[in-house]
């Protein structure tokens, strides 16, 4: 049975589903997206996906395809037309199409709005058991990291030359060898006193909506947060580490560069958060 994916006002099946060749998302990048997650037919961490659509399309100055009801409405209907019970929802909105120009086209270009589900195993994953390897790279994308951007070439980049070197993804570093993120999450190290070190929100880094749950219960656990940068040789020396995303939840890393974090395996604080971010999602799922 074909998958039934949304654009632009109607459901269709894939294999059907069309947008201009003019469509600036497709010639520019000039677009924004946003991917949640699903657990038991419900969507996780909406409300909060919608809040940073909201911040990238006004940074973008691109028009809003609808209301935040009108799109959980679309969200929902596709999870029941694909019977989707835990996977993701991807929503990508362009600026629409016009004739081929950088300057941006009259206001009232109709933005594209696109969105498909995809079935995928969440909660028990193979990864989650053992872990995952990471190298790092030189952080060349963009300077605007904070609006989530379909720009991705570079961070696709980024993990084929990390899966080149027997790594699972890959760890950004700035000029001043300070890690960034990963190329579809946020970093952590636990520290040997306990201590979780995550960088801060600036243009540098996309503001994670997984991140900011994850802290909430890392303190709510009692840990120490220190919010700045840590370097890689730091990463090396840490008892723990691990990422975050929306479609990975917690995800321990256990090794840098072919350096073991701490013992190798996945860490106790690492496996503890992952089940609590689970058992939150769940519960506030909508």
């Amino acid at each position: 049975m074909s998958r039934i994916v949304y654009v632009n006002g109607s459901y269709v099946p894939e294999s059907e589903a069309k947008i201009s060749v003019f469509d600036r998302g497709f010639l520019f990048a000039d677009g924004v997206y946003e991917v949640t997650a699903v657990l038991s037919g419900k969507l996780v961490d909406f409300a909060g996906h919608m809040k940073r659509l909201r911040r990238s399309l006004s940074e973008l100055a691109l028009p809003s395809p609808g209301s935040d009801e009108m799109i959980l409405a679309i969200h929902r209907e596709l999870l029941s037309r694909n019977g989707i019970e835990e996977g993701l929802v991807y929503m990508q909105i362009s600026r629409g199409a016009a004739d081929r120009d950088f300057a941006f086209p009259p206001e009232n270009t109709e933005p594209s709005l696109v969105l498909f589900t995809q079935a995928k195993t969440l909660r028990e994953t193979p990864a989650s058991k053992t872990g995952i390897t990471v190298a790092t790279v030189p952080d060349q994308r963009w300077r605007r990291c904070d609006i989530k951007t379909v720009q991705l070439l570079y961070p696709s980049m980024a993990k084929m030359d990390a899966k080149s070197r027997g790594a699972d993804d890959a760890w950004m570093v700035d000029g001043d060898g300070f890690v960034t993120e990963g190329t579809s999450n946020n970093a952590y190290i636990v520290k040997q006193d306990g201590t979780v070190v995550t960088r801060h929100l600036s243009n540098d880094i996309l503001h994670g909506i997984t991140r900011a749950t994850v802290v909430g219960l890392a303190e709510q656990e009692g840990r120490a947060m220190e919010i700045r940068p840590f370097s890689v040789a730091e990463a090396r020396e840490a008892d723990e580490a691990f990422v975050t995303s929306a479609s990975s939840f917690v995800m321990p890393v256990v090794s840098i560069d072919g350096t073991k974090i701490g013992s190798g395996s996945p860490g106790p604080f690492a496996r503890r958060l992952r089940e609590r971010y689970i058992a939150h999602a769940e519960e506030t799922a909508l």
